[in-house]
């Protein structure tokens, strides 16, 4: 990336080195499906199957119990539509929570559109979920109950243990988007309770176009591409055999590096939020200051447009981001934000930074010795920004 810093890593990671390394054989070489029978499929076959071992490996599940996908919003898709198809004849009630991706949040105003009902719950002011507000919103006929392990705008980690510990007693499918934190914090989908989850290669630093769905041996989940009878028969389609490897070599690689790589980023986090705390005034740390993953900074800065933010941040070679970036192109606040309580100017003042293995701590000083002349300057053009002399005044 030479000289540019990288700071939007819960957007997308780089490929690692031994990722590409595994993978170009399969680019090359060993080009042949997985499906046949010639020497150079069953290679493939093999390769496929040694990385759903590596998935499974890195969430404590069996590797029968690791179906491969395009990606988390496939994943998301597949468990909220094949449990509302599977459970249809038992109840139509899913539960929710309102600062879940839009691949959820979709899914379940689509099935709302079928009939079903959907709870969205709230959040408090750090982006919990309320354990004891979703209890009290489960009926008879609740099927589905889908909360993410932790929010890809602000970071927060939710209460999983206590949710699917909760689903498991009451007997209903629980769901979590685990893309943002796979890789980066432990996850167990025993000791968590977690039905089915969904995993994205290229948030822990595989490629693109490739995820994981995980669904626990016994539970009812309709399939959900049809076709042939790839993956055991539930999802369909020629399997990408090189972004498969890829995710099973990040996923091998996670299982060793990730208590270094937490101690690294959690580190740079400190660094950044003391920083820009002491550097910049009227600013908010947006999410839980504790209980979120170890990469992930999100603030709001009153009187600045994070747009603005973005753009000349990148002039001096520092890519950020304003929240998701698969709504980075619309002009509505973040929902993630909004359902913290936020006013829309606050919400639109947004700036998100997360960090990577490859971050180092120069790199964060050079981000905390350019964003407060940046933030000074837009201020400067606000017209909705005041100071506090322009206050007295008034």
């Amino acid at each position: 990336m030479g000289d540019i810093i990288y700071l939007d890593n819960a957007a997308t990671t780089p490929v690692d080195d031994g990722v590409l390394e595994a993978m170009l054989p399969f680019l090359k070489d060993k080009f042949g499906s997985a499906s046949t029978l010639y020497s150079i499929g069953r290679e493939a076959r093999e390769a496929v199957e040694v990385a759903r071992e590596n998935v499974a490996a890195l969430i404590g599940a069996k590797p029968e119990e690791v179906y491969f996908t395009s990606g988390g919003t496939e994943s998301d898709n597949w468990a909220i539509f094949g449990v509302a198809s599977a459970k249809a004849n038992k109840g139509k009630h899913i539960i929710t929570s309102k600062i879940e991706h839009h691949a959820v949040l979709e899914s379940c105003h689509a099935l709302e559109k079928q009939g079903y009902s959907v709870t969205y719950l709230g959040v408090d002011e750090n982006g919990f979920v309320d354990v004891d507000e979703l209890k009290s919103a489960i009926t008879d006929q609740t099927i589905l109950v889908t909360i993410m392990h932790a929010n890809n705008e602000i970071g927060t980690i939710e209460p999983v243990e206590e949710i699917g510990k909760l689903c498991r007693e009451k007997g209903i499918h629980f769901h979590s988007d685990t893309v943002q934190t796979i890789g980066h914090i432990p996850v167990d989908v025993d000791a968590m309770n977690i039905d089915s989850l969904a995993i994205s290669a290229h948030k822990l630093y595989g490629p693109k176009g490739i995820g994981a769905m995980y669904i626990r041996k016994g539970a009812r989940v309709e399939r959900f591409m049809r076709g042939g009878g790839q993956e055991n028969n539930k999802r369909a389609g020629t399997h990408n055999v090189p972004g498969i490897v890829g995710l099973g070599k990040a996923a091998e690689l996670a299982k060793v590096r990730m208590p270094e790589e937490s101690e690294h980023t959690l580190k740079l986090r400190g660094m950044l939020i003391e920083g820009i705390e002491s550097r910049i005034k009227d600013v908010k740390l947006n999410g839980d200051r504790v209980k979120r993953i170890p990469n992930n900074t999100n603030f709001s800065f009153t009187g600045v447009e994070g747009e603005s933010m973005i753009l000349l941040m990148d002039m001096n070679g520092i890519c950020v981001s304003s929240g998701s970036a698969c709504t980075s192109g619309s002009l509505d606040p973040s929902h993630v934000l909004m359902a913290l309580g936020m006013k829309h100017e606050q919400a639109h003042g947004s700036l998100r930074m997360t960090l990577g293995k490859e971050n180092t701590e120069a790199q964060i000083a050079k981000v905390l010795d350019t964003l407060p002349g940046i933030v000074q300057r837009l201020r400067e053009m606000s017209p909705i920004y005041m100071t506090g002399a322009e206050c007295e005044r008034e």
